[in-house]
């Protein structure tokens, strides 16, 4: 599917697993539904918030290609293949292709962190093999690296490198990368609380956790902001800022999986070193939730 177009809500899809740890499939169908039937506007799976860091590649493909089968081409389906390994990044994103993804993300080298040129090198390999677009993920709180101006300016002009996914929290940086911005390239907000800020800046959407819990309301906050109705989208952003950072009061996606699970929709299972949430962060969890009405 073509999603070169793509704006909006794009989901960090969590990845549901039954007590025993395996994934749990029945649930991932409930949640797949639960997404095309509130218009989000596209699915990421293996993300953060889907856990792949603790999953076999064979469990990354089989649940992509769940998910892929399912959603049959109403919406994009993005792989995250992500990895601290080039090579590694690169076999999965071929894998990923090979089984019908239309986009992929791709994150700077974790622990490894590099310079300037390995980082450049480590994700112009990946692109140079693939035929689809690819997000770049900037997240230096969890990498420990970021994509750099200089990166940035090269990496946009390669002709697979469609959007960034920027996670730093910086305005500031959100802004420089605003001037490198165009009909080619893209800019996705990584952080729920400052979607409105971002796209204020030329963004175009928002790969989001909290479209989890809520895919209608976020979708709608994007589809208002770029329909030019910023003071709507400006307000539901500034209402629901307590909900959102709830589901940031412990590591993601531990949260997000509690609020899941309270909303009836998975089991809040995680595979180590993740671990079930502090009561006192479970109880905020649960009176934001019940504040924003989606639970009784």
């Amino acid at each position: 599917m073509d999603m070169t177009n793509l704006t909006g809500s794009i989901v960090a899809l969590v990845t549901p697993f039954k007590e025993d740890k395996s994934v749990d499939w029945e649930a991932l169908d409930r949640l797949v539904e639960f997404h095309l039937a509130n218009e989000t506007d596209a699915i990421l799976v293996l993300g953060t918030t889907g856990e792949s860091s603790t999953m076999t590649d064979r469990e990354d493909f089989e649940v992509a290609k769940f998910v892929i089968d399912h959603v049959a081409g109403r919406i994009p389906v993005i792989g995250g293949s992500g990895s601290n390994s080039t090579a590694e990044s690169m076999n999965k994103s071929l894998g990923l292709v090979e089984r019908g993804i239309d986009g992929l993300l791709l994150i700077t080298p974790y622990y490894n962190k590099s310079n300037e040129e390995g980082i450049y090198r480590h994700f112009t390999t990946v692109m140079d093999q693939v035929s689809v677009p690819c997000i770049l993920y900037n997240i230096p709180g969890r990498t420990g690296c970021a994509i750099s101006e200089r990166n940035l300016a090269r990496l946009r002009e390669h002709p697979n490198a469609w959007a960034i996914k920027e996670a730093s929290g910086s305005i500031s940086y959100a802004t420089m990368c605003a001037q490198y911005l165009g009909s080619d390239f893209k800019m996705f907000s990584g952080n729920d609380d400052i979607i409105v800020p971002l796209m204020s800046l030329g963004g175009s959407g928002v790969i989001s956790v909290w479209a989890n819990i809520a895919p209608k309301t976020v979708h709608d906050l994007c589809a208002d902001y770029l329909a030019g109705n910023v003071v709507q989208a400006r307000k539901t952003q500034i209402e629901n800022l307590e909900l959102i950072h709830s589901l940031f009061c412990e590591v993601n996606p531990i949260p997000v999986k509690a609020a899941l699970g309270k909303m009836g929709l998975i089991s809040p299972i995680y595979r180590q070193p993740l671990w079930p949430m502090e009561p006192a962060n479970e109880a905020r969890v649960e009176a934001a939730l019940k504040g924003a009405g989606l639970l009784g």
